[in-house]
Formats: structure tokens, sequence, C-alpha cells
């Protein structure tokens, strides 16, 4: 009982050192110079918001792999380069036609740090980003570029998946490698796809104006459940 309390002091010092640690780079960056006055003002100012705002403790799994960290970095760099070759071609095109989609991925983790590095890492690669995280149904919704159909949205999921599936592994905890083992292929995310997609036929007033949606009603908010919404236009 008494080894039980030292590691919980130094979990809960280490979970509000990231945020800390994190505000004060932020204000270094922000000033675009890293000096000593830099250091110690952000310092002061990281410790002011820390005790006078509520900032949420990161819970950190305590383990980290190389080799796997090292796969996701090499292949976060090669995903990059690759989708700015292909949107470089998608802007020179002269056969290209607008054909944009908003996605739900359902995520198996339940890790606030690997959520937000799984949607910072989709939004680095070109041609998605993402619009929406929803913490408490661990599902991200993003606008990808390029989706002409239905029948592309499983393979950008896959994707998606497969970036979650990397962090796991490099540094996720034991509970979302459980979560990994029980759902390998993302089954929570092969939900039917449900386009919502204008008729070429209709008028302003059945199109839904600016909205997009029949009967010119406002878009409703993203549910918990996985629905897909493919978005064409005509140049």
């Amino acid at each position: 009982m008494s080894g039980r309390a030292p590691r919980r002091i130094r979990a809960l010092i280490a979970s509000g050192l990231v945020p800390f640690l994190g505000l004060v780079l932020l204000w270094m960056l922000l000033w675009g110079q890293f000096t000593w006055l830099a250091l110690v003002t952000g310092v002061v100012l990281g410790l002011l918001v820390s005790v006078t705002f509520y900032l949420p403790a990161v819970r950190l799994s305590g383990r980290l792999n190389p080799w796997f960290a090292l796969v996701f970095a090499v292949r976060l760099l090669g995903d990059i380069v690759v989708a700015s070759l292909q949107i470089a071609w998608t802007a020179v095109s002269p056969w290209y036609r607008p054909s944009n989609a908003i996605i739900a991925v359902a995520l198996r983790t339940r890790s606030d740090l690997v959520m937000t590095f799984t949607a910072e890492a989709v939004s680095l690669v070109p041609g998605s980003i993402v619009l929406d995280l929803d913490r408490e149904n661990a599902t991200l919704y993003l606008h990808a570029l390029n989706v002409r159909s239905p029948a592309d949205v499983p393979a950008l999921k896959r994707g998606v998946l497969a970036v979650e599936r990397r962090l796991i592994l490099a540094g996720g905890s034991a509970d979302d490698l459980a979560r990994l083992r029980d759902d390998p292929e993302g089954a929570r995310a092969s939900a039917p796809v449900v386009p919502e997609v204008p008729t070429a036929a209709a008028g302003p007033e059945d199109a839904g104006g600016p909205t997009g949606f029949a009967g010119g009603a406002p878009a409703p908010a993203p549910s918990a459940e996985t629905t897909d919404s493919t978005e064409r236009s005509e140049p």
C-alpha cells in the first residue's frame, strides 16, 4: 500500500508536467526565440495559467516502444510526401471535378492523448483535415478530398484506423492494446455509408439552398453514430 502512494504521486506530477511544458514551448514559439528571457517568462506564465485555470490531467500510458514509434514517424512522412504529390497533380489536372466528403470514424482508443495525436497526424497529411473530435464517443470527423463515391469511404476509414493502430502500438495503454486485439479491423467504423447528395434536377428550395439538405432545413449536428456525407459540385 505504501508503494502505491509514491507511484500515484509521480503519475500525477507527470500528467501535469506535460501540459505545463507544452505551455512553455508554445510561449517560446509565439515569440519565435529560444532565449533565457523567453524561457523564464514562459515558466512564470505557465505556472500562473496552471494555477489559475484548470488543465485536465494527461493520462500517460507509461510505455513507449521505440520500434513502433519509428515506424509511425517514417510512415507519417511517407504519407505526407505521397499525399502532397497527389494534391499537386489534382491542382493541375484538367479532368479534376470537386468531389469531397465528411466522414465519421469511430476510434478504438479511449485515451485523450492517442485521440489527439491521431487527429493531428491525419490533419498533417494533405487532402484531409479533422473538423471535430467527439471525445465522449471516440469519434473523429474529417473532411476528405477526391471521394467520388460511397465505395471510397471504407479505404479512408481504414487509413485513419491504421494511424491510430500505429500510435497505440507505439505508446498506447494496456487497455488500448486489449481493444486493438479485440477489434483489429475497426469493426465499429464499418457502418454502412449513407450519402447525402442533392439531385441535379431539384430546385433551390428542394435542394436545401446553401445547406445542401432537402427542404432547406439546416444541416443536423453530427451524431454519435457513424455517418458519411458525400458532397459534389461542378466547377
